[in-house]
């Protein structure tokens, strides 16, 4: 792990090199932050999958650091992950390359290019973004209740 930027409150966000071993770092991390938050039953396997997936993209595509962040619903109502505004746990994978990922039929026999689609089976919403120095691929997480 590069760093870990923010574990407190109701935002987690760490940065990961572009090796291998990030996937399971960003798995952990991910887990761990989910269970502190008393999420990890509601979402804790559908999220780690869908960030699993992310990074391994990200490690596929791009070079350079790999952004997670998690936002949980905030309780008070305020803010984007307010529990006001649909009871939804937001996760983003971010990474330097610019162009956005592109969904594709992957076929029986194949071993990868499924990531995106089990995103969007799985995610409330899903989408990506632009940033300053590459994207964003984000989605959210319905949580019970």
């Amino acid at each position: 792990m590069i760093g870990v930027t923010d574990t407190e409150g109701d935002c987690a966000e760490w940065s990961f090199p572009a090796v291998p071993g990030s996937v399971r770092s960003a798995r952990h991390a991910v887990r761990d932050a989910l269970h502190v938050w008393g999420l990890d039953a509601a979402v804790g396997d559908v999220a780690v999958l869908l960030v699993s997936e992310l990074v391994t993209n990200s490690l596929r595509y791009a070079d350079g650091p790999i952004g997670v962040r998690l936002v949980r619903p905030q309780p008070d109502g305020e803010g984007p992950g307010s529990r006001t505004a649909g009871q939804a746990l937001l996760v983003e994978v971010s990474d330097p390359l610019p162009d956005a990922p592109t969904e594709r039929m992957a076929g029986p026999e194949d071993e990868g290019g499924r990531g995106l689609q089990l995103v969007a089976c799985s995610a409330r919403r899903w989408g990506t973004r632009r940033g300053k120095s590459g994207k964003t691929v984000w989605f959210e997480l319905a949580l019970p209740g």
